[in-house]
């Protein structure tokens, strides 16, 4: 059975091999003008910093170079149910300098778009087994991000041996160019 997580909780990832699926619904309210949400992850070592410009995975990089980290590809439109995209995770071939996996999604071009995550709903990060399709944990974004253009839905952090999920929903006006400077 599921975990339903709140911000700010951490729960332990007792499997090595498991997908991170997000999702989200743009309100009908919008600009005029099709979203085009993309998910994004930094590979990022002790220092907090992305171990090398291909540990940031994305719809242009679709995979780290240890080969734990393949992004599914990028949903232009999020419509339909379930997840809109999908990242596989294999903790087994993460390199060893690897202590954080940050999982952020993003609004394309959302200040020449008009468009906030004030005007998404029904967002969501979940993993489930990749073996079993077995729903390991799910953690709603509730938050009203009226005028953010990114948030960091939640990550997967190494604390000793055991990788552990922290559902975090914080949300950052600027894009996804923020988190490349925070990050590099």
């Amino acid at each position: 059975m599921a975990i339903n997580l709140e911000k700010g909780q951490r729960v332990n990832v007792n499997i090595p091999n498991f997908v991170v699926g997000l999702g989200w619904d743009a309100n009908q309210s919008s600009t005029g003008t099709d979203f085009d949400l993309d998910a994004s992850v930094f590979i990022l070592g002790e220092n907090k910093k992305i171990l090398a410009d291909e540990y940031f995975v994305f719809y242009n990089n679709l995979h780290s170079p240890d080969g734990a980290i393949k992004h599914t590809g990028d949903n232009l439109t999020g419509e339909g149910a379930g997840d809109d995209e999908q990242i596989k995770v294999d903790l087994s071939k993460i390199n060893p300098s690897a202590t954080e996996i940050c999982i952020v999604v993003t609004i394309h071009n959302a200040d020449e778009r008009r468009q906030n995550f004030g005007q998404i709903r029904n967002s969501f990060i979940r993993i489930f087994n990749s073996d079993t399709n077995e729903e390991i944990l799910k953690y709603e974004l509730e938050e009203d991000f009226s005028i953010e253009t990114a948030v960091e839905f939640g990550r997967i952090y190494k604390r000793g041996t055991e990788w552990k999920f922290e559902a975090v929903g914080v949300g950052e006006r600027g894009g996804l160019e923020n988190y490349l400077q925070k990050y590099s």
